[in-house]
């Protein structure tokens, strides 16, 4: 016999947590998100329809496949994937699941999504990130990014937290920790006109640090050009 579990209808979409890479197209152009298990291999937008990454044409969730989106219920139970080492760099997303979706005792798999906000952690030297930076890993035609600070993004491909926002759309907010575990405000990509202090002495900070970077390899240039 069968069993046939009751179908929900919730008045509002449910909303989920997970954790991911941030990416970056090869051109600079678009930004996305990869995940860490599964579907890690298909970057997909902040709001995208899920596939079967087997390839077989079902749409997700099916029930006798593991494909479609997934999430858990909790936000601290997200952050607990953030505490391993091949994690540490990613991303914690905060999701709405949309159209079809299956229920399980931790969380949903789904069909369709729109990531809300994605909070970045501190930069590996413990300093709270102000950008994205190339990681020195990724997927064909994407960058993989990594949060850093201004000190530490020095020449690599990088793009700011408010840049990211705005190359992945669909009103994307971005929030950064730092490393005492302080949440920075949000950044809204919706116009330059509604960034604050905070965002602007972001945005501020990486210049700085690149300008910095220049100058030092332009002086060491030019020693190198004066030495006999």
């Amino acid at each position: 016999m069968r069993l046939r579990l009751p179908a929900e209808r919730p008045t509002e979409p449910p909303t989920g947590y997970k954790i991911a890479h941030p990416v970056l197209s090869q051109d600079g152009t678009r930004a996305r998100f990869t995940g860490v298990s599964l579907g890690g291999a298909l970057p997909y937008g902040v709001l995208d329809d899920a596939s079967c990454v087997y390839g077989r044409r079902h749409r997700p969730p099916a029930r006798l496949c593991d494909c479609g989106f997934h999430c858990v219920h909790d936000r601290a139970a997200a952050e607990a994937m953030l505490c391993t080492a091949e994690h540490r760099t990613a991303l914690l997303l905060e999701i709405t699941v949309l159209g079809a979706y299956i229920r399980f005792e931790r969380g949903f798999r789904y069909a369709r999504q729109r990531v809300r906000a994605a909070t970045a952690g501190p930069c590996a030297c413990g300093a709270g990130a102000v950008a994205l930076a190339d990681a020195g890993w990724g997927r064909p035609g994407w960058l993989a990014l990594v949060p850093v600070c201004a000190g530490c993004v020095r020449g690599r491909t990088s793009v700011s937290l408010a840049g990211f926002a705005r190359l992945a759309g669909e009103g994307l907010k971005v929030v950064a920790r730092g490393g005492g575990g302080t949440a920075l405000p949000a950044l809204n990509p919706a116009s330059d006109a509604e960034f604050g202090v905070p965002e602007l002495a972001a945005e501020a900070a990486l210049l700085q640090a690149r300008l910095d970077w220049f100058q030092t390899q332009l002086a060491r240039l030019g020693e190198q050009g004066g030495t006999p």
